[in-house]
């Protein structure tokens, strides 16, 4: 979750993290990802941009966003395959289990392991729990822990926003099929 929400448009507003080299270079040293001599690159900020971008994509059709469509969601997940052999993973046994490790270091393993992590959830059972806020323009990343497994904005503050703009667009509709215009 933490490589999805970095984008600038979160409830958080916080700044583009991974708008250039030295903004995805400072993100890794705050995740402890990386270190003052780890090589960053511009593409390699484009990449994380478009791996990010990708990876929300697939988590609003988790969340049933309207403006998903089929021809979007198979783009992303086209973009996912191919990342997916630009950056394999390999297999870890140990006595307590198994789990999934990029094959690469630095930034090719960073990306590896965004990868290995949305796998884990899948085999997991819980990847469809894994959602981006459907409020445009928040699609901030969230597990959904409801009971129900519906929730789709992550948190109220979006869902009553998300409601109000709906409300309008409702009293909009209705104020011109009735040919009066309301405040």
């Amino acid at each position: 979750m933490q490589f999805v929400n970095t984008h600038p448009a979160g409830p958080h507003r916080l700044p583009e993290r991974f708008g250039s080299a030295k903004d995805l270079h400072a993100w890794l040293l705050e995740q402890a990802m990386g270190s003052e001599t780890t090589h960053v690159t511009e593409a390699d900020a484009a990449s994380a941009r478009e791996l990010r971008e990708a990876l929300i994509t697939v988590l609003l059709a988790h969340s049933a966003d309207r403006d998903t469509t089929p021809e979007v969601l198979a783009e992303a997940e086209g973009y996912l395959r191919h990342a997916a052999s630009r950056y394999p993973l390999v297999t870890v046994l140990t006595a307590s289990g198994a789990s999934l490790a990029p094959a690469q270091t630095d930034i090719p393993g960073l990306f590896g392991t965004v990868l290995a992590n949305a796998t884990e959830l899948a085999q997991a059972g819980v990847w469809d729990r894994v959602r981006a806020c459907r409020h445009q323009p928040c699609h901030f990343g969230f597990f959904d822990r409801t009971r129900n497994k519906n929730s789709v904005f992550c948190g109220p503050r979006c869902g009553s926003r998300e409601s109000m703009r709906a409300y309008r667009q409702r009293k909009k509709a209705l104020a011109a099929k009735h040919g009066t215009h309301s405040k």
